[in-house]
């Protein structure tokens, strides 16, 4: 009898520290993701995204700019940005008003060939995005409104019932029909698919990135209740020499698009839509709208 008590004592030992340990990495992982999440070219400081037009667009706090810029952080009028053919060039409105890597900038090129270049004014910070044959001037704010109101992210209990392996199935050439929260569609490369059971039930994942690290966009029906309407990210590493890949619910993040309104978030493919709860990751607190 006694044997037999200690033998359960360690067994309920092991499964604590197991579990103890599981919850020291998924509350590093949330750090982290906290840490990313307000560094400088993180998501908190979006505060612009504008979309050039061929030729000139004038910038600056003043309202007759063509892009206004926060009045509390910017000069008036700060200079042009100048679409000619796909290059990006900025053209300044005087001396010493906007930076790039400390250097004052009269005129230069700031996108070109992928190429580019970050150019700063005050706690103010853009550059040039390109989204499918569309450019884009993105504007952060070091001092923003949602950096000031940031105040955490609401999370589902650690359950490592929600730590899934999922078999990986390449896909070779396969493309997946993206749809961006913008209404814009585009093609992206996916290295393959992922098949997984919970309760007993068979599901699929759509993957984008590479199969060094998959990408992975997914609705479920948490999605408007207790979680971003526009679904959730989730990140994989490459699949094991047996085509195994383990499915971290807990690490579920919210898009960019819950925390700002200037990001371009893409949004779950048919597909990677679940007729179920993943009650598992990042909630949302509902700050935007869906």
């Amino acid at each position: 009898m006694r044997l037999l008590i200690y033998f359960v004592f360690l067994v309920s030992f092991a499964s604590f520290s197991q579990g103890s340990e599981y919850e020291k990495e998924i509350m590093a992982f949330r750090k982290i993701r906290i840490d990313s999440l307000q560094h400088e070219n993180g998501y908190l400081n979006l505060s612009g995204l504008f979309w050039l037009k061929e030729g000139e667009n004038t910038i600056g706090a003043d309202p007759k700019n063509d892009f206004v810029f926060p009045a509390e952080h910017s000069d008036s009028f700060l200079g042009k940005i100048i679409l000619n053919n796909g290059v990006v060039r900025f053209k300044s409105s005087q001396a010493n008003q906007v930076f790039s890597s400390g250097q004052a900038v009269s005129e230069m090129i700031i996108f070109q060939d992928k190429k580019v270049v970050v150019l700063e004014h005050k706690s103010l910070r853009w550059f040039i995005i390109k989204r499918g044959e569309k450019y884009a001037l993105r504007l952060r704010d070091l001092e923003g409104e949602y950096v000031r109101n940031f105040k955490g992210i609401d999370y589902f209990s650690i359950d490592s019932s929600w730590r899934i392996k999922a078999k990986f199935v390449p896909t070779y050439g396969k493309k997946l029909n993206i749809t961006d929260i913008t209404g814009r569609n585009y093609l992206e490369d996916s290295p393959g698919e992922l098949h997984f059971s919970i309760k007993g039930k068979k599901y699929t994942l759509e993957a984008g990135g590479t199969t060094d690290e998959f990408f992975i966009v997914f609705g479920d029906l948490t999605n408007k209740k207790t979680t971003y309407g526009g679904g959730r990210f989730l990140y994989a590493s490459a699949p094991d020499k047996k085509g195994n890949v383990i499915l971290d619910f807990n690490k579920s993040l919210n898009p960019p698009c819950e925390f700002t309104p200037f990001a371009t978030c893409p949004l779950p493919t048919k597909k990677n839509r679940m007729n179920l709860e993943i009650t598992a990751g990042e909630k949302s607190k509902g700050i935007l709208s869906h």
